[in-house]
């Protein structure tokens, strides 16, 4: 089975047309990835390439549009290209030691400015003569610096150790999910609606990366639908340490739940997993504040179609509309659709993100945080909505802690 994108390290090739980028991508996966054209300006649209860069694991290389594309067709291409910064874990600008110059140092300054790590490569080594002062300039900044051709296949492998080396430590070291909470040898029991929207035959993502991360932390898991809850806790000659639901179950759930049992749900532990759960708790919050009228962005980073009771275009703005007391002004975003101007919206909910990697949900949190936008997700609104929250929160003490000190 392959590995989804969320847990793919996302590596990013920058720079201007014509540098090389898709010939060293080509290189790089030992595969025609890239189309490669002498011809300025042939990648026109982000390219992926899932792969497995062993030690390392699962990778996804992402080439991109030259940034130095031209019209109005060029505009666009390069607003492509930037936002795949957003998405970006280890930064790679490719040029060549004779081009640098603004357009790679604006894309220096962003990637840092996300404190994404990144590689320098300096492409067709064998055309160019070296810039030795250059170089050492970089090194001095502790940036590593490749010297390459993918022509002639030079310089590869050095790339790959130095992907290798500048990979980081929070994709080596990725944070459980679920496991940290029950510990080995206890047991959490997963409770899975089989709703309208989920694959017929197979559990949602995140519901089967709970179940693997509670496996690989030695820890018991029993999965059962919402109506046999209570039957399985009554069977249990040990309470579990903890009850995960789906959302959309959680007054159900917690209705047969003892309160001494430790109750959360799928999305929040995916808020604190892909996100910020202290600041999407703080975001939940807000709900208090809005009023008729408000503007209200719901985004959703899959792409399905919504079928029947959609949690994201019926049943939370229901649920919202039903605690403001008055009809919201909601606008739904979907995949990587989502509005460059966010400051009129007074808040913004987002889905668990499983489909992505943690860096370009952060991106986002980090862009409402700058404009002051209060932002939380799905699961967290429910349970506010719903009235449970402090319930939700009880499995994470700083996050209670939070709701307490402000509510």
């Amino acid at each position: 089975m392959k590995a989804p994108k969320s847990f793919r390290l996302h590596i990013g090739l920058f720079g201007r047309r014509n540098v090389g980028k898709s010939s060293l991508l080509n290189a790089l996966t030992q595969q025609e990835v890239s189309i490669v054209s002498d011809i300025a300006g042939t990648t026109t649209d982000p390219v992926e390439k899932p792969m497995e860069l062993l030690p390392l694991g699962p990778v996804l290389f992402i080439d991109t549009a030259g940034v130095d594309d031209v019209g109005a067709l060029g505009e666009k291409r390069i607003q492509k290209t930037m936002a795949v910064i957003d998405r970006t874990d280890l930064g790679i600008i490719v040029s060549t030691s004779q081009d640098w110059g603004d357009f790679e140092e604006k894309i220096l300054q962003e990637l840092r400015e996300r404190e994404v790590p990144v590689i320098l490569v300096f492409n067709k080594n064998d055309l160019y003569e070296s810039r030795p002062c250059m170089a050492n300039s970089f090194s001095a900044e502790k940036l590593p610096v490749i010297k390459t051709s993918a022509t002639q296949q030079t310089g590869i492998q050095e790339l790959r150790e130095a992907i290798l080396k500048s990979a980081p430590d929070d994709f080596i070291n990725r944070p459980a999910i679920v496991a940290d909470l029950v510990g080995p040898g206890e047991a959490a029991i997963l409770v899975v609606p089989i709703d309208k929207e989920a694959p017929k035959g197979r559990l949602i993502l995140p519901q089967v990366q709970s179940i693997r991360d509670l496996l690989d932390g030695d820890s018991f898991c029993m999965v059962v639908k919402e109506r046999e809850l209570r039957e399985a806790l009554n069977r249990l000659n040990k309470p579990p340490k903890l009850v995960v639901t789906d959302s959309q179950a959680f007054l159900k759930v917690a209705a047969d739940t003892p309160p001494e049992i430790p109750l959360t749900s799928f999305s929040i532990l995916f808020a604190r997993h892909q996100g910020d759960l202290a600041e999407m708790v703080r975001g939940a919050m807000a709900i208090d504040k809005l009023k008729a009228g408000d503007k209200v962005l719901i985004a959703e980073a899959c792409s399905h179609h919504p079928i029947g009771e959609d949690i994201g275009t019926v049943k939370i703005p229901r649920w919202l509309t039903q605690y403001v007391g008055g009809k919201l002004e909601i606008d739904n975003a979907r995949g990587r659709d989502f509005p460059e101007n966010i400051a009129d919206y007074k808040l913004i909910i987002h889905c668990g993100a499983c489909m992505w990697n943690r860096r370009e949900m952060l991106s986002r949190i980090m862009k409402a945080r700058q404009l002051g936008i209060p932002i939380t997700n799905y699961g967290l609104t429910i349970a506010y909505s719903l009235g449970i929250f402090e319930r939700a929160l009880q499995p994470f003490p700083a996050a209670l802690d939070i709701f307490n000190r402000n509510k």
